[in-house]
């Protein structure tokens, strides 16, 4: 059942420069009182390597891993594609803590189910 109030965030790159958006929109969303989700997929799980987003800061915004870290603690879900690890050749790589591993029908799922989906 679709959730007007809901908004999927989905990253799908480990490029520095688009890795703030779908934090900040997220952290945004929660505090307007919607539903925010983030999903990494594809590259963009590159960032979820332990020490990796500590390495990426830019301008005057913290690093990506103290956003990270942000979005989690405000209970924001951050999902990440089970397939994507795979594809990376990291069955046995471990991963930021907080994340959630999930199935890739997940994402098909959070789509159809969420009032607006955005690609980062």
């Amino acid at each position: 059942m679709k959730d007007e109030n809901s908004i999927l965030y989905v990253q799908t790159t480990d490029s520095p420069d688009k890795q703030y958006s779908p934090l900040v929109l997220a952290q945004t969303a929660k505090m307007m009182d919607l539903k925010p989700m983030v999903y990494y997929l594809g590259t963009g799980l590159k960032i979820l390597k332990p020490g990796e987003a500590e390495k990426i800061k830019l301008g005057s915004f913290p690093s990506v891993a103290e956003m990270i870290k942000k979005t989690l603690d405000m209970g924001i879900e951050i999902y990440v594609c089970e397939a994507s690890k795979q594809m990376l050749g990291w069955e046995k790589v471990e991963l930021i803590p907080g994340v959630k591993i999930v199935g890739a029908g997940t994402l098909n799922d959070l789509a159809l189910d969420a009032g607006a989906t955005m690609w980062f």
